[in-house]
């Protein structure tokens, strides 16, 4: 039978313990967070080639060695901060499109929220602009697809169920409302004006949707 002194000593070193390692947890993880933040700033503002792992560091106020122990690389702090951005687009597109059940409603809500993402200077630069330069084109496709396929999917079969459930084009209609979208992205941070760009794509897309939507049904 355990000694009750005994066993209050081990509690109490196991209570440390983890402490200890909670405080370590914690002290990591708002370590990686003002890396990705103060990357993300800098990323944004002087694009890939012009910022260096220093002014990174110095920005987030700790040591090269806490950088490598996160990220091994520039390459692979870039690849966080644009994965970072893409998730944090995907989630606002989602939270605007679910303030709507009428799929046309929630394709149009989608397509005017992500053109506005697209303005912005933080997903214009990082995400449109230096992730194809950066990770390379084929990297870049493949992250771009698994953030924001699923959603174009969702809306696409919607819309189709509402014409007449034609499951055998959903994967065709995807795919050509996915390279649009995309064409549209890239054709909005690219712009001069990349208001009046967002202006005409949303009314160029719209005027397809519209039409999609006279259809009695698709075969």
């Amino acid at each position: 039978m355990s000694h009750p002194a005994r066993v209050t000593k081990s509690v109490l070193r196991t209570a440390r313990k983890t402490t200890k390692t909670s405080r370590r947890q914690d002290y990591s993880s708002s370590t990686k967070r003002a890396l990705l933040d103060s990357a993300t700033t800098l990323f944004t503002d002087h694009g890939y080639a012009g910022t260096s792992l220093d002014e990174v560091v110095a920005a987030a106020r700790v040591t090269k060695g806490a950088l490598y122990h996160h990220f091994p690389s520039k390459l692979a702090l870039f690849e966080n901060v644009f994965l970072r951005v893409q998730e944090s687009t995907t989630t606002e597109i989602g939270k605007a499109i679910n303030t709507s059940k009428d799929p046309w409603e929630r394709a149009q809500t989608g397509l005017q929220k992500f053109l506005e993402v697209c303005r912005q200077p933080e997903f214009r630069r990082i995400c449109m602009q230096e992730g194809p330069v950066a990770l390379g084109h084929e990297r870049w496709q493949e992250a771009e697809k698994a953030s924001s396929y699923g959603i174009v999917q969702s809306i696409v079969e919607e819309l189709l169920a509402d014409l007449g459930n034609a499951d055998q084009l959903g994967e065709a209609f995807t795919a050509v409302f996915y390279g649009a979208i995309r064409s549209a992205s890239e054709y909005v941070s690219d712009a001069e004006d990349p208001e009046a760009a967002s202006d005409d794509v949303q009314a160029t897309i719209g005027a397809l949707l519209a039409g999609l939507r006279l259809l009695p049904t698709v075969e």
